[in-house]
């Protein structure tokens, strides 16, 4: 026991001795220790964060374009059918015969009172057609018989009526002037006079000029009152 005092107190004068040699030989380790981990041990370095890879978006998928069907092609135009029109049927118009009296001169000079028949378009007034036939004159096939008309050339019908059984027919002022003379006037007058009378209702003839009685027509021919045929 002694023994083991003896060699603490040893120690520790040896320690108090040594002690600064010791505090120097213990700084020297710590410094060697310090170098030592300043060249094992790096510095740390900031660890960048980790990277999270995101999924990539999904990309819509391409859109197709609609396949659009061929314009429909018109059909050849044809060329515009003629429509045939309405056909227009004419009226048929109703004709009656109608006698005219026209003048004839034969071979020896003397004047013939002739009647022909010539159909006429009914109507509501047939006295004046028929005056209208006989002003105008003998048509192309009735020439060619010979026929001819003595009424004045430019003599119109003004106007026809008929009071009880006489006819009044008013004419213009040519009917005055015949240039045949008195045979010419009583030619005119004779073809007036029988072809109005051709009516069963009518009788007699009363010659009016410009709406006016007139007493004798050229040359003496008597014309004042109605005239019928037993006066030629």
């Amino acid at each position: 026991m002694l023994f083991w005092l003896v060699f603490a107190i040893v120690i520790f004068g040896i320690f108090l001795f040594n002690r600064e040699v010791i505090g120097n030989s213990v700084r020297i380790i710590q410094n060697q220790f310090a170098l030592r981990n300043d060249r094992e041990i790096p510095p740390l370095e900031p660890v960048p964060p980790p990277i999270i890879e995101l999924p990539a978006p999904i990309q819509p998928a391409p859109v197709q374009p609609i396949a659009q069907a061929p314009p429909e092609q018109a059909p050849p135009e044809m060329p515009p059918q003629a429509v045939p029109g309405p056909q227009l049927v004419e009226p048929v118009t109703e004709l009656r015969d109608r006698a005219l009296y026209f003048t004839q001169v034969d071979r020896s000079g003397t004047i013939l009172r002739v009647r022909v028949d010539r159909g006429l378009p009914v109507s509501i007034s047939p006295l004046n057609d028929v005056l209208q036939a006989l002003v105008t004159g003998p048509n192309e096939e009735e020439r060619q018989r010979g026929l001819i008309s003595l009424i004045p050339t430019g003599t119109q019908v003004l106007s026809a009526a008929i009071r009880d059984d006489t006819a009044y027919i008013n004419f213009n002022e040519d009917f005055q002037f015949n240039t045949f003379g008195v045979e010419g006037y009583a030619a005119q007058l004779r073809e007036v006079v029988f072809t109005v009378t051709e009516f069963p209702n009518i009788r007699d003839v009363q010659i009016l000029i410009e709406g006016r009685r007139v007493d004798f027509l050229g040359e003496g021919i008597w014309i004042g009152s109605p005239l019928n045929r037993e006066m030629f």
